[in-house]
């Protein structure tokens, strides 16, 4: 093969990488605010879900969980606090996990919701399911602890998924619940018996 003919190949590599990369670049310039707008009416959509008895949800404040955007909220019925809503993010097994929870005055869990995730297929994506999200009506922040196995206070991990488990109920639920009561404890905003002690070791 001659210099000429090597050097027409590789201009013609750069020209191919060139126009697939403006097409790429074209592709995501159009599609991302698309999918941006999307992931916000999912989550607004999402919001009015997790505390049904609300007749409006309100911006209290923003958090960087894992430094990833998130905001909590305070649920309103006739302008009373009935609840807070924490968005949050837990650092999964292939993907950081992207939820809300809602909780009550005394910041004891009503609901989660898995808002977006890349867990495993069969195995961490079952944290979507049903049956793992009604194990944390009830739980406080001392209780939002993973236990291998049954247990009758605590949350049980998904079988072969516990770093999945924990990520959403750990790093992510925890910490969120954790967060608000620190905000929001002793400041007027929520019931005042029995909190503010903080988390018992």
């Amino acid at each position: 093969m001659t210099n000429k003919e090597m050097l027409k190949i590789t201009v013609n590599l750069v020209a191919v990488y060139l126009i697939g990369g403006l097409l790429i670049a074209f592709v995501y310039a159009k599609t991302s605010p698309i999918m941006f707008i999307k992931a916000k009416e999912e989550k607004e959509a999402a919001l009015k879900t997790m505390i049904p008895d609300a007749d409006k949800i309100e911006l209290l404040g923003e958090w960087s969980p894992h430094h990833k955007h998130a905001g909590y909220y305070a649920a309103k019925k006739g302008g009373e606090n009935i609840g807070y809503v924490v968005e949050g993010f837990g650092k999964g097994y292939s993907s950081y996990i992207n939820f809300l929870a809602a909780v009550d005055r005394n910041f004891t869990v009503k609901k989660i919701k898995i808002l977006h995730h890349a867990e495993t297929p069969g195995l961490g994506d079952e944290i979507e399911k049903d049956y793992f999200l009604d194990r944390f009506p009830g739980k406080t922040v001392d209780t939002l602890v993973v236990i291998k196995g049954e247990t009758a206070d605590k949350v049980e991990a998904i079988s072969g998924a516990t770093i999945s488990s924990r990520a959403v109920t750990e790093d992510g639920v925890r910490a969120g619940v954790k967060m608000l009561m620190e905000k929001l404890s002793g400041s007027g905003q929520q019931a005042s018996e029995g909190h503010g002690e903080g988390e018992k070791h």
